[in-house]
C-alpha cells in the first residue's frame, strides 16, 4: 500500500457540521433579502433540491458545484419569493470556512498515515476553489500530497476518471491505493471499479444494506490506519 485517498464531506468533515454550514448560508441569504421566512424550512427545501440535482448527476460529466448549488437555491427562491444574491458562492465559501467541522480523529489519522510514508490525497466532487479554501480554513491543506476534484477530472464519482487521475498524480497502481469514503454507491463502487481497495466510513451503521459494495467498513477514521498497516505487511 503506497497511497490513501479520502472523500471530503461526510468522510473528513461531518455531515452535522455541513448541515450547520448550509443553514447559516440560508440565514445569510434571507438576511440580505430582508425575507421574513423560517430559515430552517427554507434550508430543508434547499437540501432536498440540492440532493435531487446531485443524485441526477452521479457518474456524469461534471458541472461546477457552484452552478448546481445556485440552481438549487434559485428553485427554492422562486418558490418562496426571495432573490438569490449575486455573491451567493462567496457567501457559501465563507460559511464553509467558518462552520466546517472535522471528525474528531481526522487530523490524528492523517498524521499517522503520513508517518507511514504514504501519499495522502483527496478525491472529491467539488470545485477547486471550494476544497482549497475549506482545507486551509480547517488547517489540514498541507497534509495532502494531491487533490483531485470533479471540476478538474471533468466527471462526478463513481465515474473512473477522478480515481484514475488521482492515481496518476500519485504515481501508484490501483492495487497500491486505498480510498475512504462515506457513500457506498459512489465511493466504494467507483474505487473498486478501477481496482482500488475501498473503505466505507459508516459511524452509525446506517448503510448496512450496502456494505457489500465495500472491501472494509469502519466506524471511525482511526481504524483506517490499522487496515493500512495490515495491508502493508
Amino acid at each position: 500500500m503506497k497511497a490513501v485517498f479520502f472523500d471530503f464531506v461526510g468522510t473528513l468533515i461531518t455531515k452535522e457540521g455541513e448541515n450547520v454550514t448550509h443553514l447559516n448560508i440560508i440565514r445569510e441569504v434571507l438576511r440580505r433579502a430582508n425575507a421574513n421566512l423560517d430559515a430552517e424550512e427554507v434550508w430543508r427545501a434547499y437540501e432536498e433540491e440540492s440532493s435531487r440535482l446531485f443524485s441526477e448527476l452521479a457518474g456524469k460529466k461534471a458541472r461546477k458545484i457552484r452552478e448546481v448549488d445556485t440552481e438549487a437555491l434559485r428553485r427554492v427562491a422562486e418558490r418562496y419569493g426571495f432573490p438569490v444574491p449575486e455573491d451567493f458562492w462567496e457567501i457559501s465559501l465563507e460559511m464553509h470556512a467558518r462552520y466546517g467541522e472535522l471528525f474528531p480523529d481526522a487530523v490524528e489519522t492523517l498524521r499517522a498515515l503520513k508517518e507511514l510514508g504514504l501519499h495522502l490525497g483527496i478525491i472529491t466532487d467539488s470545485d477547486n476553489d471550494y476544497i482549497e479554501s475549506h482545507l486551509k480554513a480547517l488547517g489540514i491543506y498541507d497534509l495532502f500530497d494531491s487533490i483531485t476534484t470533479s471540476e478538474e477530472a471533468g466527471y462526478f464519482k463513481p465515474h473512473p476518471k477522478p480515481f484514475r487521475l488521482a492515481l496518476e498524480k500519485a504515481g501508484v497502481k490501483p492495487e497500491e491505493a486505498l480510498y475512504v469514503g462515506d457513500n457506498p454507491k459512489k465511493d466504494c463502487v467507483g474505487a473498486k471499479n478501477v481496482g482500488m481497495t475501498s473503505v466505507l466510513l459508516d459511524p452509525k451503521g446506517e448503510k448496512r444494506e450496502l456494505w457489500g459494495n465495500c472491501d472494509f467498513v469502519v466506524s471511525k477514521l482511526a481504524d483506517v490506519v490499522e487496515i493500512v498497516k495490515g495491508l502493508k505487511r
